[in-house]
């Protein structure tokens, strides 16, 4: 059973409203998220999708006993097919490399391992099948080696987008292919040419279409009706229109989720983050630069349903913020987070994963511990670090954050140690011109020093 006294509000993009949450069934709560098409390292717009959802993840987790979180890996798309071309690259070796890095990149973001990562490769019988019972039931046709979903079947389509069937056939500025019967329809099922991945099907050899891969891989492993299904805000239109349509029409009218959530798009010093413009910023190239931790920090730092203009600052200062954090807890050994649920940062998640009023919570906790007396931290310091482990952060040991290397430029422990050690064999000499000099030599190296009557602590800037 869930926690009684706790009330989750979740933003619907359905109904455009925050609505309480109440699961299908509370001995298990059902979620699928949409991940990445595997054809390239990933932006930092893909990993806000996965740090948000995963500090719902985070809290369901909390609220209920069992919570079985979905988010897939597109494997198989013309992008990854046109990719693998230009590199000359075996097209699963490269989808198979793209999404280990994706792995490699989201743990280093603190994000937990969802309860499956299924993989669009490993469901084309569930695809075809789900295709099946959209022709037999009249939603879909076959038409010059293809299957397409007939959008004019549905009369409700365009409900979570806002879109009407006619604003989508007059919006249509290209030609539209003639295979199709309407300008909206879209595409279940293509033919492969011989040199393209393809799979039999009872329309010939080809491929699935995208929309359909998440359909086919949510009923399979969460059922006809889930709880949550979610992704970024760019997936309201087409494919989660599309998604709806598909497992809707399928399931005899079942709605496929009960709650629709998006995230915020991120710009780039204040522009839109695309191709066109180059501004992309993948999440390696900024984990060369800053601790995944940082990345997520910045990410948590603004309301995920708003736009998040993401630059240098924002990454600095959310540095800044956790280096105070994390030497609030620095003398912190053996205590056990605990969270406090009647709390004002838990509250605030409770409240449509308000995690800007954490990350604020997070810092009074903070202050408190390091204007109040040491024998009455240890309470404070166990609420701080379990409202920071349910938005995945202060996960690193306070030492190893404030020494561990950063990048392959950076002084190492053991020089630093040695000029520590000079500099106090300086001091007691009374030679304070080469203490400063030595300390002087380390700030340098990125590296200050704090002296305090337990001796002297240093930590890289």
């Amino acid at each position: 059973m869930s926690r009684v006294d706790s009330v989750l509000y979740l933003y619907d993009s359905l109904c455009k409203e925050k609505r309480e949450f109440v699961p299908i069934n509370e001995d298990n709560v059902t979620m699928y998220v949409c991940g990445p098409t595997v054809y390239n390292r990933v932006h930092i717009g893909n990993a806000r999708p996965a740090v948000i959802f995963d500090v719902l993840f985070r809290l369901l987790a909390d609220l209920y006993p069992k919570v079985t979180y979905a988010r897939n890996i597109t494997d198989i798309d013309d992008k990854i097919i046109q990719e693998a071309s230009k590199n000359k690259e075996d097209i699963k070796a490269l989808s198979q490399r793209y999404t280990e890095a994706y792995y490699e990149d989201m743990k280093a973001l603190n994000n937990l391992d969802p309860s499956i990562s299924p993989l669009a490769t490993e469901h084309i019988i569930e695809m075809i099948e789900m295709i099946e019972i959209l022709i037999d039931k009249g939603h879909a046709y076959c038409s010059e080696d293809h299957v397409l979903f007939s959008v004019p079947s549905m009369p409700d389509y365009g409900k979570l987008s806002g879109k009407s069937l006619q604003d989508l056939i007059h919006g249509k500025r290209v030609k539209v292919a003639g295979y199709k019967k309407s300008p909206a329809d879209f595409i279940l099922w293509k033919p492969s040419n011989t040199d393209e991945p393809g799979w039999e099907s009872p329309w010939g050899r080809g491929r699935p279409g995208w929309h359909m891969e998440c359909s086919a891989m949510s009923k399979k492993h969460l059922g006809e009706t889930i709880d949550i299904h979610a992704g970024g805000q760019d997936l309201i239109f087409p494919h989660h229109e599309n998604e709806i349509a598909q497992s809707q029409c399928a399931h005899d009218g079942k709605v496929m989720a009960h709650y629709w959530m998006h995230n915020g798009f991120i710009n780039i010093d204040g522009e839109k983050m695309s191709k066109s413009l180059g501004n992309f910023r993948l999440v390696r190239d900024l984990l060369t630069q800053y601790d995944g931790e940082v990345l997520r920090y910045a990410l948590l730092s603004s309301h995920y349903r708003s736009e998040q203009n993401f630059h240098k600052e924002l990454l600095d200062s959310a540095k800044a913020s956790l280096d105070f954090l994390y030497g609030s807890i620095r003398n912190s050994e053996n205590i056990i987070p605990k969270v406090n649920r009647s709390g004002g940062g838990y509250n605030a998640l409770l409240d449509d994963l308000n995690t800007p009023v954490v990350l604020s919570e997070l810092h009074r906790l903070a202050k408190i511990i390091n204007t109040s007396k040491e024998e009455a931290n240890s309470n404070i310091q166990a609420e701080l670090m379990g409202l920071a482990d349910m938005v995945g952060l202060l996960k690193s040991h306070p030492d190893k954050w404030f020494t561990g290397i950063k990048s392959s430029k950076d002084i190492d422990e053991r020089t630093i140690k040695t000029i520590i050690e000079k500099r106090n064999d300086a001091k007691k000499a009374k030679n304070f011109e080469l203490a400063d000099d030595l300390r002087d030599q380390l700030l340098e190296e990125g590296v200050i020093l704090e002296d305090s009557r337990d001796g002297t602590k240093w930590r890289r800037i």
